[in-house]
């Protein structure tokens, strides 16, 4: 057996605490090898060459790299051996970088710890087999999770290149939190226009089924195999009858808090969900209406003059077939009453940021200014980071566009009340995008008062709202009186993240936002084959962020809807059936669903393209009838012998 062991300097990130010769030349002394190198950065253009030279002037028929981690370049090098005809997957990678170097100070002791994974690494490979990845057919089709501008947006990106989208949205209506906006920085554009015009090209497509109002029940399938089955609630309104006259809401004896208006007005049961709203129908709300809930009213059906509402209507399950799935969920925003330091809830002018952007807004419910009952402020305190890089609530990440959104909400007021003083306590600003830093200097020029520290508390007296806090530039206490308070409330993920993440299996990080499959070589895929992320599902995003990001998802799902068949990875569980006794305690165990039962055999099968490898069902078999591909048990054992 002719193996060829191939070192990695990895710049200064492994040969700073890994003496890289020494290690070259322990590997070149094992009695298996025909050559050990070392190299800057094996992983290059350059150092892959050098492993395909060597392959063919020493007839390798093993290949060790000793780099960092096998989830950064196990696929880089898996290719590269390929060139050369030699199977990838004898392959075997010692993690020296993220084991080693980046753990250890001590250089002597990061050295021996290499060389015992190079050792054991070498031990396994010895036993290596050759595998063949499967192909499987992809369904020309995609589902889209979410109808805010994100999800809009990859629908459109896959729509456009020419393949049948399935836009799901749990509201009557798509469009999400953009379309509660007023306007967008650094432009100053107004968001109805822009959310319209993507709401109008996905309800337009030829491409795109919406699918509003419904929710997603079950996920069964694997990569380019989706089954999903979808509950769609009721309206009981038909949108292709509804005129939009308005009858049926004047009469509707209901009123309940508006929650596109974050309850600052009431609808009827009977209800828009806002005035551009697509479907732009009226829909029932069953908690709500008098008539669902007990039988009575039913006033509405009266006054209709296009018959269009019919409670008769159920709900209905749909089961539909997709090759790949983008997620794009968005998040909700940070709930402020759980500050309750700041009075949110308690005092009436203390209103979080997407509040004041209703108001703001000219659609909104004060046509685009301040409550009517409120006298008009003279002072005015935004508070920033309420729900964001704060570990009392759980949220050490920074929400991004806090800084930013302020600024223009503090930019709108000062025209809107010019005589008013404007004070933005923070911790410290953030802007980072493509013109932010100008607009922040702008805001400043023009009189808003930037005042570092963020406030303790803050309570009323009087007609008076009185704002403790501490200028951690001056290094003194101070107190002030505001006549309005807003805060600035960070992104949580969406409420629906849950829900999603058990039924897809994707992961999420420490900050409950979805993870990506890597941080830097995939940034736009989720931790399951075939499922990609949108927007800020994956964390906090700006407007065009969120659209960027979108594009790229929406590319990333398009690829395999192109090449008509992706590739399965064949490290996965394998089943002795002359040893299963058919227990069944491994379908059990298994979080992917790629174990079933052979009631005619009785006996355990593997789905190849659901299977992950990750060996949950080996720990639990009790005749020990399950291995993993590449990491039997005398693969596994060879390499602790030879460490021992």
């Amino acid at each position: 057996m002719q193996i060829g062991v191939y070192i990695c300097h990895c710049g200064i990130n492994i040969a700073d605490h890994v003496d890289v010769e020494a290690l070259t030349c322990f590997s070149q002394n094992h009695p298996h090898i025909a050559i050990a190198r070392d190299y800057t950065y094996i992983c290059s253009d350059p150092g892959q060459d050098l492993i395909v030279k060597d392959i063919e002037r020493y007839q390798l028929d093993r290949i060790v790299v000793a780099a960092c981690s096998p989830t950064m370049h196990e696929d880089t090098f898996r290719k590269t051996i390929s060139k050369s005809g030699l199977n990838p997957y004898f392959l075997e990678i010692a993690n020296i970088r993220e084991q080693c170097s980046w753990v250890h100070d001590d250089r002597t002791r990061a050295t021996e710890k290499a060389k015992d994974l190079v050792l054991a690494a070498i031990a396994k490979s010895m036993l290596l087999e050759p595998l063949e990845e499967e192909d499987v057919q992809v369904i020309p089709s995609s589902l889209v999770i979410g109808g805010g501008i994100a999800g809009l947006q990859s629908a459109l990106d896959i729509a456009d290149s020419g393949f049948k989208v399935f836009l799901i949205e749990k509201d009557p209506s798509i469009g999400g939190h953009m379309a509660q906006l007023n306007k967008t920085y650094p432009t100053m554009e107004m968001v109805d226009n822009l959310i319209l015009q993507k709401m109008k090209g996905a309800d337009e497509h030829p491409n795109i089924e919406l699918l509003t109002y419904a929710e997603i029940v079950a996920v069964e399938g694997f990569f380019g195999n989706f089954t999903v089955t979808l509950r769609k609630k009721p309206r009981y309104v038909d949108p292709s009858k509804c005129t939009n006259c308005g009858h049926c809401e004047e009469i509707c004896p209901v009123r309940i808090p508006n929650e596109f208006n974050l309850g600052l007005d009431h609808r009827p049961a009977i209800y828009l969900p806002f005035c551009q709203a697509i479907p732009h129908s009226y829909v029932i709300d069953p908690v709500a209406c008098q008539y669902v809930a007990g039988g009575e009213c039913g006033r509405c059906v009266e006054v209709c003059p296009s018959r269009a509402i019919n409670f008769d209507q159920k709900e209905k399950e749909r089961v539909i077939e997709v090759g790949t799935i983008v997620i794009a969920t968005g998040f909700e925003p940070f709930d402020a009453s759980l500050k309750p330091e700041f009075g949110y809830y308690r005092y009436e002018r203390v209103i979080t940021g997407l509040e004041l952007e209703r108001f703001l807004s000219p659609l909104g419910p004060t046509g685009g200014n301040l409550p009517p009952h409120w006298a008009e402020p003279e002072n005015i305190i935004f508070i920033q980071c309420v729900g964001s890089r704060d570990k009392a609530v759980g949220n050490e990440y920074c929400s991004r566009i806090c800084c930013m959104y302020t600024a223009k909400q503090a930019d709108l007021l000062r025209e809107k009340l010019p005589g008013a003083r404007i004070t933005i306590c923070y911790i410290d600003i953030r802007a980072f995008g493509k013109g932010h830093e100008e607009f922040y200097e702008r805001v400043q020029k023009a009189g808003v008062i930037y005042r570092k520290g963020i406030p303790s508390e803050i309570f009323q007296k009087g007609e008076k709202l009185i704002v403790k806090a501490e200028d951690s530039l001056l290094g003194e206490l101070y107190e002030e009186e505001a006549d309005l308070v807003v805060l600035a409330t960070g992104l949580n993920p969406s409420r629906e993240a849950d829900k999603v993440r058990n039924l897809l299996k994707v992961n999420w990080g420490p900050d409950r936002f979805f993870m990506e499959a890597h941080p830097k070589l995939r940034p736009l895929d989720a931790t399951v084959d075939g499922i990609y992320l949108s927007g800020a599902c994956q964390g906090p995003k700006d407007i065009t962020d969120t659209i960027a990001h979108a594009h790229g998802s929406a590319s990333r799902a398009t690829i395999p809807l192109f090449k008509g068949k992706v590739k399965i990875d064949p490290i996965i569980a394998s089943i002795d059936g002359e040893i299963c006794s058919g227990c069944g305690l491994c379908e059990d165990m298994c979080e992917y669903q790629a174990l079933k039962m052979d009631d005619y055999r009785g006996r355990i099968t593997v789905n190849a393209a659901l299977c992950k490898g990750c060996g949950a069902c080996h720990s639990v078999c009790p005749v020990k009838a399950i291995t993993v591909k590449q990491f039997n048990t005398e693969q596994v054992f060879v390499q602790i012998e030879v460490m021992a």
